[in-house]
């Protein structure tokens, strides 16, 4: 008896086609020397080059409408594990994350939404930058609206543990 194929699956991305992705997350000075992980269905990380410089890049996640590559140092991975893993991040341990191809569309209110609903506020944001894992009050210097103009400095997943700063870049 033969299994039939799942003709909706896309197709797995080589490791050169995953590297490629994930350079464009951040400027070539920072991404030339990271290390580049590809992420599975489960969040688990599978390196899939070493880097000398304390970033972390990840490809384009194909099952997102848009780009998406993103670029991260340390505080900001373990960050980034704690809300794969639905875990609370250390507050005051702060990271910096690059988005410079832009963001796919996400809620702007639900960390865990995976399309749009009439409560989530979805956005699309362009080329930006993230400061995540800082101390609560810190945010409270940025807009925290539901329907952001992301044009500006705000607050994405206001009020959650994943509450992080999103900064516009052009």
């Amino acid at each position: 008896m033969n299994a039939t194929a799942d003709t909706n699956a896309k197709p797995m991305a080589s490791d050169a086609d995953i590297v490629k992705s994930a350079m464009t997350a951040a400027p070539a000075k920072v991404s030339q020397h990271a290390t580049v992980v590809a992420m599975d269905a489960n969040g688990k990380m599978r390196t899939v080059r070493k880097g000398t410089n304390g970033f972390t890049c990840m490809a384009d996640n194909p099952e997102t409408p848009g780009p998406d590559p993103m670029c991260m140092d340390k505080n900001a991975m373990e960050w980034v594990h704690a809300w794969i893993g639905h875990t609370t991040p250390t507050h005051g341990k702060v990271g910096f994350m690059y988005m410079l191809s832009g963001g796919t569309d996400a809620s702007n209110t639900d960390p865990y939404a995976t399309k749009p609903s009439s409560e989530n506020h979805w956005v699309k944001t362009g080329p930006h930058v993230m400061i995540v894992g800082a101390d609560p009050s810190f945010y409270e210097n940025y807009p925290k609206d539901a329907d952001p103009d992301t044009a500006v400095p705000y607050i994405m997943w206001p009020g959650t543990p994943y509450q992080h700063l999103m900064v516009p870049v052009k």
